[in-house]
């Protein structure tokens, strides 16, 4: 099955989120949301509802179908935890959502369970964070 392009992911994404949020998803909501007109969403739209990612009827609305809710879920699932990531590392706050916008499309899913790998190792035990901390106090002093 192709995978869909990080354009679609995003749709797909801000459309899941959306649906789970509100139980629907505007065209007016998603562009919105994403910043972009309201063609460019209804163009995209069409485009995964032909991709079966979900089921588009004009002036009635959208639903996601099983396969767009199980891409949406995951896509949702890889942001958040690329941001506990980010968190986690020590990055500033101001830095993380611009810097899984620009690195979430570029890893493989290989990439993404190994880091949910350590993110998990850290949270099992706060200590193991502490540690982590104080690694990177001394290496900026």
């Amino acid at each position: 099955m192709p995978t869909p392009t990080p354009s679609m992911e995003d749709y797909l994404e801000r459309i899941y989120k959306l649906m789970e949020e509100k139980g629907y998803a505007r065209v007016s909501d998603i562009a919105e949301a994403l910043e972009v007109h309201p063609s460019s969403v209804t163009k995209m739209v069409q485009k995964l509802d032909k991709k079966e990612y979900l089921v588009y009827e004009k002036y009635r609305g959208l639903v996601l179908t099983a396969k767009g809710k199980k891409v949406g879920k995951r896509l949702v699932y890889r942001h958040e935890l690329l941001e506990d990531f980010l968190h986690l590392i020590g990055v500033d706050e101001t830095f993380i959502y611009n810097d899984v916008e620009g690195i979430e499309h570029h890893l493989s899913w290989e990439a993404i369970d190994r880091i949910g790998d350590v993110v998990q190792y850290f949270q099992e035990k706060e200590e193991r964070v502490q540690t982590l901390k104080e690694i990177q106090r001394k290496n900026e002093s």
